[in-house]
């Protein structure tokens, strides 16, 4: 399993298992539940999830899937902006632990920027961070000039990891946040790596995965994979569809595949505002 450095020397999986839109439809609970569980078979064992996510029905789908097996799992959830008040994170945070049936979690999350000032915020991770409750803390949806206020507030250099959009169709992050983050050594996660399955239905991106004989999922996650401090997170929720993510981590992007993928979807030229999907 190739690994990412957190700023505290934890490695932690460049691979993790996302959950936007799991816990959405009651039918698929069990594929769902089943998928999360093959994930950590494989080794896949960072998985992250959302208060937002179906109003805590993700949360409860990863609390039962991960029952007996917490200290396999680098856990990571979010709390929402309308929420990130200094007492309204703490609160946000134990409804959290109680959804997923733990004590903390290993990286807790803002989801984005809202109304309250991130000094706030920052405090209350602090705070749980004293408690026990959390391990790290971190952002997401945080551009290059977030990221540099961010630095300015007091405690703010404890962010341990800043969750983006991030895929071949989305590379604006090279143009000045990846790189800035690297140079810090604060890891990027990419959510939505596969396009929410859109990269998929390209037949060029297809014909470059065939000729390689892998998947289209397996390159798009490969070409993400292969950034130094990215953790690509892709939801899946079925086994079969797990298992064919995890044959991302044994694709080596040469030169020559690295320009071929470039050719399809060219890296930035110019600054643009950070992607949100």
């Amino acid at each position: 399993m190739k690994t990412v450095r957190l700023p505290s020397g934890e490695n932690v999986p460049a691979l993790g298992l996302g959950t936007w839109m799991i816990g959405d439809d009651a039918q698929r609970r069990a594929d769902e539940i089943a998928a999360l569980r093959r994930g950590m078979d494989l080794g896949l064992s960072l998985i992250d999830t959302a208060e937002m996510y179906g109003e805590g029905a993700s949360e409860r789908i990863v609390g039962e899937a991960i029952a007996g097996r917490r200290t396999e799992i680098f856990l990571v959830s979010k709390v929402y902006p309308h929420n990130a008040s200094r007492e309204g994170t703490v609160a946000a945070c134990e409804r959290s632990l109680k959804r997923l049936g733990t004590d903390h979690l290993d990286l807790y999350l803002l989801h984005w920027r809202g109304q309250h000032p991130l000094a706030e915020t920052v405090a209350a991770f602090e705070g749980l961070k004293a408690a026990g409750k959390i391990r790290y803390w971190g952002v997401s949806n945080l551009d290059a000039g977030d990221m540099n206020e961010l630095k300015g507030v007091p405690g703010g250099s404890g962010v341990a990891a800043n969750q983006v959009l991030y895929n071949l169709s989305r590379r604006g992050i090279e143009w000045d946040l990846l790189p800035l983050m690297q140079a810090r050594g604060i890891p990027v996660m990419a959510y939505s790596p596969v396009e929410q399955a859109r990269l998929l239905k390209d037949r060029r991106l297809a014909a470059l995965a065939a000729d390689h004989g892998v998947s289209v999922a397996q390159l798009a996650l490969a070409f993400v994979l292969d950034r130094d401090g990215v953790i690509a997170i892709p939801k899946a929720g079925r086994a079969a569809h797990v298992e064919d993510n995890a044959g991302a981590l044994d694709i080596v992007i040469t030169d020559e595949l690295r320009a071929a993928l470039n050719a399809l979807y060219p890296p930035p030229r110019r600054a643009t505002p950070l992607e949100m999907i």
